[in-house]
């Protein structure tokens, strides 16, 4: 849209605003940014450098990013985590779970969201990791049962608050108990999915999700081009209907599920992924799988 001398990237999602996946994908960017940290620490002497890197490999591409779609998460992530994450790499382990735990509930109570929530959930994952939480999850059944169901009810009393609050027209923490409530649903479909890979489901999930999570950078950085594409090219209402906005997401997914899982047949990561991963190691890593005769 211009405006004057200047123009701007108008983003065509209208106010349709995608936060259940920001607590998801902080929390995932913090659990892998420590397990880098202890990979790292285990191939070169200073692991934090290789961390200060890739964190600002992320920032660069964030920033050329915005200049398509202004309001993008990636730029906020590197910040945040030079800012943050990476100093908090020299805390002990009950010190990061306390930043945690004091960053997301002032998150939720002043601004429902935004960088201190990032920062909250990006502390949380990473001390989720040296506490061993993690790999526990990973063999236990119990563990996202029990959490789920307290996810679950905490939900249930959100929601009922929020349901009183309205009725006697009480809108003070309305905002905070809405983001409150997200933040659980959001913990009760991780514990779902946790507990759905116990079952005989786990192939079948692995079939569907695996392709574009290894592939996740790539997917996010081309599904703004595939929307600016339907906006401006195709002149779908994307921000103007919902429904349309959910048949471009859907359709996007299934394209880009299609070419992940035909690259992947052949490439070890997607492009952007190897990128970065040149870029945090400063060696060129091997992208083609090797051939089998």
């Amino acid at each position: 849209m211009a405006t004057g001398t200047s123009a701007v990237v108008v983003q065509p999602m209208g106010d349709w605003d995608p936060w259940l996946g920001l607590p998801i994908f902080s929390l995932l960017f913090g659990i892998g940014f420590a397990l880098l940290l202890d990979s790292a620490a285990r191939r070169v002497p200073r692991p934090r450098l290789v961390l200060l890197r890739r964190l600002g490999t992320l920032l660069a591409i964030g920033l050329v990013h915005m200049l398509l779609w202004p309001g993008e998460i990636l730029t906020d992530y590197a910040v945040v985590g030079l800012v943050i994450l990476l100093p908090s790499t020299w805390l002990p382990r009950w010190a990061m779970a306390g930043l945690a735990a004091a960053l997301i509930p002032t998150a939720l109570i002043f601004g429902g969201g935004g960088p201190l929530l990032i920062a909250g959930l990006f502390l949380l994952g990473s001390a989720l990791v040296r506490y061993g939480v993690i790999e526990q999850f990973d063999r236990s059944t119990r563990g996202p049962l029990l959490l789920g169901l307290l996810f679950a009810a905490s939900l249930a009393c959100t929601l009922w608050a929020q349901a009183g609050m309205r009725a006697a027209g009480a809108t003070t923490h309305l905002s905070s108990l809405s983001s409150l409530a997200d933040l659980l649903l959001v913990g009760v479909y991780v514990c779902g999915l946790l507990l759905l890979l116990r079952t005989p489901l786990r192939p079948a999930l692995r079939f569907l999700f695996a392709p574009l999570g290894q592939m996740a950078l790539t997917n996010y950085l081309t599904a703004t081009l595939l929307v600016l594409a339907a906006d401006h090219i195709l002149g779908l209402p994307i921000g103007q209907s919902l429904t349309t906005a959910y048949w471009t997401a859907g359709a996007i997914l299934t394209t880009q599920w299609l070419f992940c899982t035909l690259w992947l047949r052949h490439y070890r990561q997607g492009p952007i992924e190897w990128l970065w991963r040149w870029a945090t190691w400063t060696h060129r890593p091997p992208l083609a799988r090797a051939r089998t005769s």
